[in-house]
């Protein structure tokens, strides 16, 4: 059979380059778009990758460079998850079969989590997927929720910092919260890939374990001895604080609160555990020694 033919916006981000590994590596077929003028002309050349420059604001010029394609998966920034519907209707035009949007992180299915600016445009988007599959019976779609992203949270201290030894404690730090390495979101890409028909108009539940920053923070001590400096604060009022930066244009440093006030509040559903979907894409969990391998292995 010939391989499976996929579009990848977003190659060279924190979670694009993981997945185009793991495509090429799984001999997919991948068609990186680039933005004109784009850095990924800077990627290294494989027999199995194909870079086409495109205008993102142009549907036609995006369904030229999906000609072909079966599955396109967005990639795209924070900032730029509210501006997918022009890749999606390119995507239908183009006859592709499955999209898979720049949805990767909390609940937004929670409706508090769907009151949140920075998820306010991921439940839009879904919205339109759902109204493109409704018109169009060929396209499908699939979003992944996968929490926090393990291995880069404490790689630039978002979780914890492993450089300075320091936390901020969001609620304490005890709050049990998913979290999901780079690797194995990549490897739930690929199985939503090579099983479209379960994963079918979803939105998808992942993660490599259930953790605290407290629980972090003592594998830590354990390995190297330091003693950790920590402050505290509330989800709660970093939620309105970030409203009000919000207001005043810092939108980045916005979102990022809006991240957190999802990631370590309850209320949020912030631990996967209930209704997750491992077994469907043959994704294992972490135990306890794993976690400490991990941990190990980013203190290096």
């Amino acid at each position: 059979m010939p391989p499976i033919k996929v579009a990848l916006a977003g190659a060279t981000g924190n979670l694009g380059t993981p997945i185009l590994d793991a495509l090429l590596q799984s001999r997919v077929s991948v068609t990186v778009l680039s933005r004109t003028g784009g850095n990924s002309s800077k990627l290294a050349r494989h027999p199995n990758l194909k870079i086409e420059e495109v205008d993102f604001e142009s549907v036609q010029s995006l369904s030229k460079a999906l000609q072909g394609i079966e599955v396109v998966v967005s990639c795209v920034s924070t900032l730029a998850i509210g501006s997918q519907n022009r890749l999606i209707d390119a995507s239908v035009y183009a006859g592709v079969k499955r999209f898979i949007p720049a949805e990767f992180g909390m609940d937004s299915l929670n409706p508090l989590c769907m009151q949140l600016p920075v998820c306010v445009p991921k439940a839009a988007t879904q919205k339109y997927l759902k109204d493109k599959t409704r018109q169009n019976p060929g396209f499908s779609w699939t979003g992944i929720a996968n929490g926090l992203f393990l291995d880069w949270g404490m790689k630039v201290g978002f979780i914890i910092n492993l450089k300075e030894h320091t936390a901020k404690l969001y609620n304490g730090g005890d709050v049990p919260f998913s979290a999901t390495r780079l690797i194995d979101v990549a490897k739930a890409v690929l199985a939503v890939i090579h099983n479209q028909e379960q994963t079918a108009n979803r939105l998808l539940y992942i993660h490599s374990a259930v953790v605290t920053q407290n629980q972090l923070i003592g594998y830590v001590k354990n390995i190297v001895g330091k003693q950790w400096q920590t402050s505290q604060k509330d989800t709660e009022e970093l939620r309105k604080e970030s409203l009000v930066a919000l207001e005043k244009g810092d939108v980045m440093a916005a979102m990022d609160g809006f991240c957190v006030a999802a990631s370590w509040n309850a209320d949020y559903g912030c631990d996967f555990s209930g209704h997750l979907d491992n077994e469907l894409l043959g994704l294992k969990l972490l135990d306890e020694e794993g976690l400490k391998a991990l941990v190990a292995s980013l203190l290096i």
